[in-house]
């Protein structure tokens, strides 16, 4: 007799099945739209506004406009660099760990430790490193009969030590996505590969990278968006110098928003960003799906 209320009232406040996905969901939407797309959108409409009117006249400004250029020509060149270092160096590493040496554990912990410090904390650590007087490498340069580099200071070398710095701190994480990839890999495959009389690098070009196919794109994908939007070295270490070699787009708009305040700058560089961001990494998917049919 008791028990036929409460199935009553469960009957009575029981979500619908087709519902019920779409409430999961709800939550994580809401956080997205409010911190991701909301702010995406409004500061495109930013970018239109000038003086209180709809305009593309920010960007007419912006396209004739040698510093704008010159940054965009920087976060290229860094990119065409970083980009494939970075996924090269983080296949290697994966590579190296998922092996079965002894003792390829602590090796594993070393590589992913930088992972674990804030950009910020190596940033100011790899400044300190680099002191022209008294900095960890420039002692060794001394030592090596080199002779003392100006490395972040100087103008030719600021922008390629960010690139190492980003790439020392970056390769952990990007190996530990490689390597859950590879241990997904069947072990008798290469047991069959190795009988057949097929070498270390036939098997990793025929078998090992076709099977991690789906890992690589989210890692090269993911790492494009990630370098992209560099900037947090650029604002701590070098400021965009010296002499703009470090001013990439990101810190442009940095720069417009939050020491300029030119919010309609901002938002145009945002926009061209954003787009450029989008355009590689679609094309990125349809190379690697062409590849796969």
């Amino acid at each position: 007799m008791t028990e036929r209320p409460t199935q009553a009232a469960q009957r009575k406040f029981a979500v619908p099945r087709k519902v019920l996905p779409y409430l999961m969901l709800a939550p994580a939407l809401i956080i997205i739209f409010v911190f991701k797309i909301y702010p995406i959108v409004s500061v495109m409409i930013t970018s239109f506004i000038r003086d209180g009117q709809f305009t593309f006249r920010t960007y007419e400004i912006l396209l004739g406009d040698r510093t704008f250029w010159m940054s965009l020509w920087t976060t290229i060149k860094m990119n065409l660099v970083m980009i494939p270092l970075q996924i090269v160096l983080s296949l290697a590493l994966a590579l190296l760990v998922n092996s079965t040496v002894k003792g390829i554990g602590i090796f594993r912990s070393i590589y992913y430790l930088p992972v674990t410090m804030a950009i910020s904390v190596a940033a100011i650590t790899w400044e300190l490193m680099a002191n022209y007087n008294n900095g960890v490498f420039n002692s060794l340069f001394t030592a090596l009969g080199i002779g003392r580099q100006g490395l972040f200071t100087d103008a030719n070398q600021a922008l390629w030590c960010i690139v190492v710095m980003a790439t020392w701190k970056g390769c952990g994480m990007w190996m530990m996505y490689i390597l859950a990839g590879l241990k997904g890999v069947d072990t008798s495959i290469y047991e069959s590969a190795r009988l057949d009389g097929a070498g270390y690098f036939r098997t990793l070009f025929s078998i090992t990278l076709p099977l991690i196919k789906r890992t690589m794109l989210f890692v090269i994908v993911a790492n494009t968006s990630a370098n992209m939007l560099l900037f947090a070295p650029m604002q701590l270490i070098t400021e965009g110098g010296p002499q703009n070699s470090t001013n990439v787009l990101m810190y442009e708009v940095y720069k417009s928003a939050f020491q300029n305040g030119n919010a309609s700058r901002a938002g145009a560089l945002t926009t061209i960003l954003l787009i450029i961001v989008l355009t590689v990494v679609i094309i990125q998917f349809r190379m690697l799906n062409e590849k796969e049919e």
